[in-house]
């Protein structure tokens, strides 16, 4: 089933989970120094979710079966060539000039909000910041690709087409997902494609769109705890996300924070 919206009580859900997990990464913005280490961000962003917030981090024990273990933390902190699924640590101590990924996911009476924001460490290199920057121009001109008869390609299209003119790179392993009361759900959302191509859009559908871009090549590995995804060639990536729903002439962004309205 492709996640939708159907009813009212759905979208006042989805509109609450999604406020619910912007406000995290609106309060973690001033914890983000030099010296702190991703295990005590992850402490203050799970105090907030389940005390401030009375939600529940839905990457917290998420995933395992077979021979992967479960997601053992309550966010995702994804530093320098990591490009998704950091895995927070005691010893993973943030640097001057580190660029941070924190990827927050709550659930808040059913619902899911799902959203990502990069962060810098200190004073960062040129580089740095054009990789951070292109990469949300990327999502906001995914975002505007959205509107009920375009298709999931004129998405990744939109996407593909402004990284790779800046001489960029899309990883393809991961894409966006459909959610709503389900985390991952159908449809997939390819952040590279043709216009004109895939599942066509309808009024109602959730899902997010959350690229990852890559300063060198788009290769990725996956490390030994079966979640940490890094550039083979080691150079920097960046990812921005957003939970939103289709509707007639664009989308409604349900993870807006305050400085983006």
């Amino acid at each position: 089933m492709v996640a939708k919206v159907s009813t009212d009580t759905d979208l006042e859900g989805m509109r609450a989970a999604g406020a619910a997990a912007a406000s995290v990464l609106e309060m973690i913005g001033d914890h983000v120094v030099q010296g702190t280490t991703t295990e005590a961000l992850n402490e203050i962003c799970h105090k907030f979710i389940v005390d401030d917030l009375d939600c529940v981090p839905a990457p917290l024990n998420y995933g395992g079966g077979g021979k992967q273990m479960p997601f053992p933390k309550s966010i995702c902190t994804s530093v320098n060539h990591v490009v998704c699924h950091g895995i927070p640590s005691p010893s993973k101590k943030l640097r001057s000039g580190d660029v941070l990924n924190i990827d927050i996911t709550v659930i808040k009476g059913g619902y899911h909000g799902d959203t990502s924001k990069m962060f810098f460490v200190g004073e960062a290199s040129v580089l740095a910041r054009r990789l951070v920057k292109v990469t949300q121009e990327c999502l906001y001109k995914g975002i505007e690709a959205v509107r009920a008869g375009a298709t999931l390609g004129d998405i990744g299209h939109a996407i593909q087409k402004h990284a790779e003119s800046q001489r960029f790179s899309v990883v393809r392993e991961f894409c966006g997902h459909g959610i709503g009361k389900v985390f991952h759900d159908a449809p997939q959302v390819l952040h590279y494609g043709r216009p004109g191509t895939g599942i066509r859009l309808e009024e109602g559908m959730t899902f997010t769109i959350e690229p990852m871009i890559n300063a060198g090549k788009r290769h990725i590995k996956i490390l030994p705890d079966q979640w940490t995804a890094v550039t083979k060639d080691h150079k920097m990536s960046a990812q921005w996300e957003h939970t939103l729903m289709v509707t007639a002439d664009g989308a409604e962004v349900f993870t807006l924070r305050k400085e983006e309205h």
